[in-house]
This record gives C-alpha cells, sequence and structure tokens, in this order.
C-alpha cells in the first residue's frame, strides 16, 4: 500500500529547474542554443545556426541600439533574467530576437525531459511560442 502511495506522489512531483539546462535545437534556423546557469538565473548563447555556418562572423546588425550592431552573432547571450517559477517553469526572463533587433519578455517551460517551450511576448496577448528539441 505504502508503495503505491509513493509512486502516485512521485508521478505528480514537480520538474527539476534544471531541466532547461543544455542545448537545445530551435524551431527556426536550425540553431543550437545552450542553456546554462547565470546566478539564480539562467541564460542562453547562440552556439551555432544555419545562418552563422552560411555567414561565419554574422554581426547583430538589427540591434536596436547602434553600439550593438557590430557584435557577433555567434556565441551572444540572447536569454536572460530567467528565474525559477512553479513546476520548472522560468519565467520573468528576457529573450533577444537578432532576426528584428528587439527584446520581448520570455517564458521557458519544459514539457518532459527533451523539449522545452519558449514563450516571448511584446506584451499580452501579442506572443509567439516555439519548441525546442534537446540535443544530446
Amino acid at each position: 500500500m505504502s508503495l503505491l502511495i509513493i509512486s502516485a506522489l512521485l508521478a505528480v512531483a514537480p520538474v527539476a529547474t534544471d531541466t532547461v539546462i543544455g542545448r537545445w535545437k530551435t524551431e527556426t534556423h536550425n540553431a543550437i542554443v545552450e542553456i546554462a546557469r547565470c546566478g539564480a538565473s539562467i541564460c542562453g548563447r547562440i552556439v551555432t545556426s544555419d545562418a552563422l555556418r552560411a555567414n561565419p562572423g554574422m554581426k547583430d546588425s538589427r540591434n536596436s541600439n547602434a553600439a550593438l550592431r557590430s557584435r557577433p552573432i555567434e556565441g551572444m547571450l540572447f536569454l536572460t533574467g530567467f528565474k525559477p517559477d512553479t513546476d520548472g517553469v522560468w519565467s520573468n526572463g528576457q529573450v533577444y530576437n537578432a532576426d528584428d533587433g528587439k527584446t520581448y519578455n520570455g517564458k521557458i517551460t519544459p514539457v518532459g525531459a527533451n523539449q522545452l517551450k519558449l514563450r516571448g511576448c511584446v506584451f499580452f496577448p501579442l506572443c509567439k511560442t516555439q519548441t525546442w528539441t534537446r540535443v544530446r
């Protein structure tokens, strides 16, 4: 009987907050992103993408801040400030989109151990969600 109760509790246990740490393949640009701990939050850097493979040394040319337009895309920190929430979710972060040079409010939700949902919003309800897959 107690084994049944323990099994039931484990089945509804929250997802560990470290589930999002690692390398992920994005839904767009065939990019690989590395998410890591950055103090109490998590952050993410661009490791590579189809665009970077076709154009090594690509710069952040669409950044709304002219002083940042010469920085390289490869290795760029574009996920910042995500704080742990409930059930393994990371929220209140910022997502920088090099395609349009803008920064959006973000939320990262693990979907099992090998997928996550990244949601970026200009303001609610203007949001876009992508599903990323873990890279082994």
